[in-house]
Order: structure tokens, then sequence, then C-alpha cells
């Protein structure tokens, strides 16, 4: 999936200060000639003025769904999620059979922990595009935050049919089966991740944890020195754990 960069921002229309002078409204030219009707025609002035303005800006929006999915993903890498969502909505509006557009929303709703709204987008997106490899991937990690592994499982395996390099898809398809207690899959699924990145400190901690799991210990053991020289921080109360199983200190 493709991401696009923009820089351009959006045009806003804001009425212009001469306007409000020439009413008086403001600066007050007319406070001399003030009488009792001003307080009902000043509102209506205001309502008309606001009403001209909103017109105007609505004609002004730019047509083009390819602005707003840009400026969506630009939101979204600065972490406005919100607005990232409003100029993905903006741009189904123009372009509603868009897969990309589906995908782009259901990644800002995972984000945002809304899970349900992006399962339901990602499975738009897949009606549309059904050889998605990422739409798949993300919707298994909505799936897996629900803890629906078989779901989440499901998914990753769909997406490793349609990319079979993707090492992120082994891998969290490996989590999903040491949370479900199949171990040897999860090793077997952390050995892929493996295969393709020797250095994924990630996998050989994961992994360690279900060599702990099947009573391992010295494998877990290389696993988890593996995962150190590599940077990885190992949680203080599986080290305790792994070293009261042993009977080792490291």
């Amino acid at each position: 999936m493709s991401h696009f960069l923009i820089n351009k921002l959006p045009v806003t229309t804001h009425l212009k200060s001469q306007r409000w002078d020439k009413s008086g409204f403001l600066i007050g030219t007319m406070k001399n000639t003030v009488n009792k009707s001003t307080g009902i025609i000043l509102p209506i002035v205001l309502f008309l003025l606001f009403s001209y303005a909103s017109a105007q800006q609505k004609q002004d929006e730019p047509k083009d769904a390819k602005f707003y999915i840009d400026r969506g993903i630009a939101y979204g890498g600065k972490g406005q999620f919100d607005q990232a969502i409003a100029d993905f909505t903006k741009a189904l509006g123009i372009d509603p059979k868009s897969a990309g557009t589906y995908y782009y929303r259901g990644v800002a709703y995972v984000k945002k922990g809304e899970y349900d709204w992006a399962i339901d987008d990602f499975t738009k997106a897949l009606e549309i595009d059904p050889k998605s490899a990422d739409a798949y991937y993300f919707r298994g990690i909505a799936y897996a935050n629900k803890n629906q592994h078989d779901q989440a499982i499901s998914d990753y395996t769909k997406a490793l049919e349609i990319g079979p390099k993707d090492a992120s898809a082994y891998h969290n398809r490996g989590i999903a089966y040491l949370k479900k207690g199949e171990y040897d899959r999860a090793i077997a699924d952390f050995n892929k991740v493996l295969e393709i990145d020797l250095k994924s400190a990630g996998a050989y901690y994961n992994r360690a944890t279900a060599y702990y799991f099947k009573k391992e210990y010295d494998k877990s053991w290389k696993d988890i020195k593996q995962a150190q020289d590599l940077g990885h921080i190992i949680p203080p109360k599986f080290l305790e754990d792994l070293r009261n199983a042993s009977g080792r200190k490291n």
C-alpha cells in the first residue's frame, strides 16, 4: 500500500476585515446612531454574513478525493487521527469505491483503539480488493486486540498467502498462537521471522517465551541472550520466573 505526502495547506475562506469595517459593527462608526432596532438587526446581519461565509467555504472545498487522502495521511503521520478519519471520510464521499481509503481509515481507527470500526473498514476494503495483504494484516491486528485470536490467525494467514515474505505477519501470527497455548506453531512462526530477519529481537524473546512454557529452559535462555544482545529489554518478571523454573541465574 503506497503512501503519499503533500505539503499544501487546506484552503479556507474568511470574511475580509473590510466587510466588517463597512458594516460598522466592529469599529464603532455607528455607535452614535444605535437605537432599539440594533438588537434585532445585528443578529440577522451576523447570521447572513456567517451563512455567506459558510456557503463560500463549502464551494471552495476541493472536489478531489486525493487531496483528502493525502491530507489524511499527513494528519495520521502527526498522530492526529480524528482529523485523518474526517479527511478519509470526505474522500470516500467523493470516491466510495476506493479500497485504499477504507484501508487508511481502518488504520487510523486501529491507532485510536476503535477496533470494531477498523474491522468494518478493512472488510469493505477487502470486498473491493480481495488481494490486499495489508488489509488482511491490519484486520488481524484489530481482531488480536479484541482477543479474537482465531480470526486474527486466519487474517494473518491470508496476508501471508499473498505476501509470503512478510516477517511482521509471521511474528503477529506467532504471538496469536502463543496466546492460544499452541507453542509449537508459535515457535515455527518465530523461526520464519528469523529466517527473514535474523536480527529480530522480538522474535527471539517471543520464541524464548514459547520455550519457557514448553519447559525447554536451556533453549529459552539461549533466545533470551540473543534478544538481550540485540538490545531487547526483557521484563524482570519473566527473568525471575525463568530463573526459578530453570534453577539457573542466567
